[in-house]
């Protein structure tokens, strides 16, 4: 089973690309293809530069690790006499659309970022009270020229400003910009493989869902949301069963049909190419009506019936 870098999107209004991912930098970190780096500039932080304090150590601190002020996994590493870098597989932060986070040097003294930051949001408490500091925000979703996913919204030449907001960057409502163009607006992110729901927003106050897709979904408030599947390519591979005659795919995502996905012989194996959405996926290979878990996969799982099962987990 090899999962493959290419997202196709199946409907109108959205182009149909390869990812091609590039660096998006903001302050804090920067996502390179599968890998996210943390990035600890003390010049960035006045608070930190100005204490008079020697650096002993700078842990990274967020969601994603319960707001940990001292654990070896995340101390940084020192590049330069005012650079710490710690990185990590960004596969760790999918299960999200966001997450705050900041950095705490020695253990104790949380480097507050400025008004300034691109990415700041408020710092709340446990009750949800506002608290005069800032956090930063790291979105799994960013957008980028060289991105996977295209909207396009034609038309409102005469508006002053057009906002993407969905799902993706829980329906933040000034993150997403779109560059107006010939025909209209349009901006291009870096999404995991998912379903997504979105809306334009023209000129702050006008919601609309994508007039080119025809997909939507009822919202909370009576109207209507755009919907997107964004899914990943998967080859499914068994090189075993060489004289077979025939070998199906089975799985959840076909509802476990016994004919539906014939896999093709090439070079001594067989395959089979799915699009896939975000999730885990159970699948078997029959082999001239044997059913057989993928041997070249060890992870498998039981399902409600007992029937153990080979997994593919598509991010």
């Amino acid at each position: 089973m090899t999962i493959t870098n290419k997202i196709l999107l199946p409907f109108l209004g959205l182009l149909f690309l390869t990812i091609n991912i590039n660096s998006q930098n903001k302050k804090g970190y920067k996502i390179e293809g599968d890998n996210l780096t943390f990035i600890f500039n003390v010049n960035d932080y006045p608070n930190i530069k100005n204490n008079g304090d020697d650096i002993e150590y700078v842990c990274v601190s967020g969601e994603f690790n319960d707001w940990t002020s001292d654990n070896d996994k995340w101390k940084m590493t020192k590049v330069s006499d005012s650079i710490y870098e710690l990185k990590r597989d960004l596969s760790i932060f999918t299960s999200d659309f966001d997450w705050e986070f900041k950095f705490i040097v020695n253990g104790f003294h949380w480097a507050e970022p400025s008004e300034d930051f691109e990415n700041i949001v408020d710092a709340r408490d446990y009750g949800g009270q506002r608290l005069m500091t800032y956090n930063l925000k790291l979105y799994s979703a960013f957008a980028t020229d060289y991105g996977n996913v295209t909207f396009k919204l034609k038309g409102y030449k005469d508006a002053k400003q057009v906002i993407l907001s969905g799902t993706f960057n829980r329906w933040d409502e000034t993150g997403f910009k779109m560059k107006p163009i010939d025909d209209g607006w349009e901006v291009t992110l870096q999404l995991k493989p998912d379903i997504y729901q979105y809306k334009f927003i023209i000129d702050k106050n006008l919601w609309i869902t994508d007039p080119q897709n025809p997909s939507k979904v009822e919202n909370e408030f009576g109207g209507y949301n755009s919907v997107i599947d964004v899914q990943k390519n998967v080859t499914f591979r068994l090189c075993e069963f060489k004289n077979a005659e025939t070998v199906i795919l089975s799985g959840d995502f076909n509802d476990w049909t016994e004919d539906e996905y014939k896999m093709t012989k090439v070079d001594d194996c067989w395959v089979y190419n799915k699009r896939l959405s975000g999730g885990k996926y159970h699948y078997k290979f029959i082999v001239d009506g044997k059913w057989i878990t993928d041997p070249a996969n060890t992870v498998k799982e039981y399902d409600d019936d007992g029937n153990i099962n080979s997994v593919c987990m598509v991010k």
